[in-house]
């Protein structure tokens, strides 16, 4: 078998946010967030895929699970410590934006929420473990999607600026490696969560979307410049979805459409956070659909001067794609859409399996804009059993990892420059897509079902001595 070998100081971990896990609803004074007004069970991907949401909580209708999570707000001591004897060297996690302004808009930081996450800090660091803070990760107040419509406001940017300087002045000495907003593309097909605003039936989704956009690549130029100012030993990073575009055959009108999908998906936003410009091909898409962006003067000059460190992206799937979808059978688990392709299997949720994929992405990525790259979501969904013994054989979830991890091997002897890799989800939560909790990820255990039911107590998987092993052996031992 061949034996792998990542580089020294590769950043081995885990990935969670905060929405998904810390539960403490309301308390410390924590305000509204967009995910504490999503239902949970299968309602909720219609909702985020359909015009028209109302941001507001039916206890009658629905469940919130994200209201509890995982309960780690007062579990994270336990939790940290079962990450630290994984040998985990960092931890991806989020700061919820309504612990440190609960409304988004007020002049001055709650300090209960600045404590609560010098506490997490404080408690990574105990065991040599770096925190990666993501920095808006689909946890917008609600008040300013309400009195502000979300992103597409220019007002939400001088908001933000000043969530991200009370946040980089509080922990500079606590946290060295930051992103901005998570999987920032995402606003193209769930712009609930991404850009804070439900898309009006009546409405022309491109022309507020872009505008959105321009808003969020203004603040993250803002908040890179902070942060280099602020913490100058900090690195800072944008975070992408990404999923590779197959053409499902070899027909040129066919090829020339996966392009098309990859770029506008896959590329655009990197391509402002990362070169610190708009794209070429952006602009005939533009003209095409009438879209005028409003942009203040220095905007462009900001976005140059405001480019990141680094790549993290999420992958857990790749996408194949026909001009004319009507003969053949779409794969319905693929949030992004496309084709079934006849070459992969499916998780139980319907998304395809393709570890090649990773390391197709990896080196599109690197070769496209020779930035270091972090692979800060992977993992597999899926159904997990508890035997009578309590014991959790997740061999379908270590066979997943092992396969994804090799690819990123292979990778970095492409030439690629990897920084680390944090499973996704690595303590099971709340899914972001389904509002589930049946939908595991976790190399540990969590006693919560969909029902609400449970003890919230935590076992370890098979996969926990499996991941603990691969990072002893810094990926030798797969």
């Amino acid at each position: 078998m061949k034996q792998f070998k990542f580089p020294e100081g590769f950043l081995w971990g885990g990935a969670t946010a905060a929405n998904q896990m810390e539960g403490g609803f309301y308390e410390g004074n924590k305000g509204l967030n967009i995910a504490d007004v999503l239902p949970g069970g299968k309602e909720r991907l219609s909702i985020l895929q359909s015009p028209g949401f109302n941001f507001e909580i039916d206890r009658d209708k629905y469940s919130y699970p994200n209201h509890e999570g995982i309960d780690f707000y007062h579990r994270y001591k336990e939790d940290i410590a079962l990450f630290a004897e994984m040998g985990f060297k960092v931890f991806r996690m989020s700061i919820a934006w309504t612990r440190i302004f609960p409304n988004g808009n007020e002049l001055t930081a709650n300090e209960e929420g600045l404590a609560f996450y010098d506490r997490v800090f404080d408690e990574l660091h105990k065991y040599g473990i770096e925190p990666v803070v993501t920095i808006s990760h689909y946890e917008m107040p609600v008040n300013l999607v309400k009195e502000f419509g979300g992103w597409r406001n220019r007002e939400v940017v001088t908001f933000f600026e000043r969530y991200v300087n009370a946040i980089f002045n509080r922990y500079k000495n606590k946290v060295k490696y930051w992103m901005t907003f998570n999987e920032i593309n995402s606003g193209l097909i769930m712009p609930i969560m991404g850009l804070g605003f439900s898309i009006q039936k009546e409405e022309d989704k491109y022309q507020p979307t872009f505008q959105a956009f321009h808003h969020q690549f203004v603040a993250s130029s803002i908040a890179v410049k902070a942060c280099h100012e602020i913490i100058p030993d900090a690195q800072i990073g944008c975070m992408i979805l990404y999923a590779p575009v197959y053409s499902y055959d070899s027909n040129p009108k066919n090829v020339m459409y996966a392009l098309q999908e990859e770029r506008f998906f896959n590329y655009f936003c990197a391509d402002v956070q990362v070169r610190g410009e708009y794209p070429a091909f952006i602009n005939r898409f533009f003209k095409e659909h009438n879209i005028e962006i409003d942009m203040k003067d220095g905007d462009l000059e900001l976005i140059k001067e405001g480019t990141v460190d680094y790549i993290g992206f999420s992958y857990y799937m790749s996408r194949t794609e026909i001009k004319d979808k009507s003969d053949l059978e779409n794969s319905q688990g693929n949030l992004i859409g496309g084709v079934k392709n006849p070459f992969l299997k499916a998780s139980d949720w319907g998304w395809e399996i393709d570890p090649e994929g990773l390391r197709i992405s990896l080196n599109q990525l690197y070769d496209r804009y020779q930035v270091p790259l972090f692979v800060v979501e992977n993992g597999l969904g899926a159904y997990d059993k508890v035997e009578e013994d309590g014991s959790i054989n997740d061999h379908y979830r270590i066979d997943y990892l092992r396969g994804h991890i090799k690819a990123m091997a292979e990778s970095i002897e492409d030439g690629v420059n990897l920084m680390g890799y944090t499973s996704w989800g690595c303590i099971d939560l709340v899914s972001a897509s389904s509002g589930e909790f049946s939908k595991r990820y976790g190399f540990i255990y969590v006693d919560k079902q969909d029902d609400g039911s449970g003890t919230l107590e935590r076992k370890k998987k098979k996969s926990f001595f499996w991941y603990k092993d691969v990072i002893a052996s810094n990926g030798e031992k797969l």
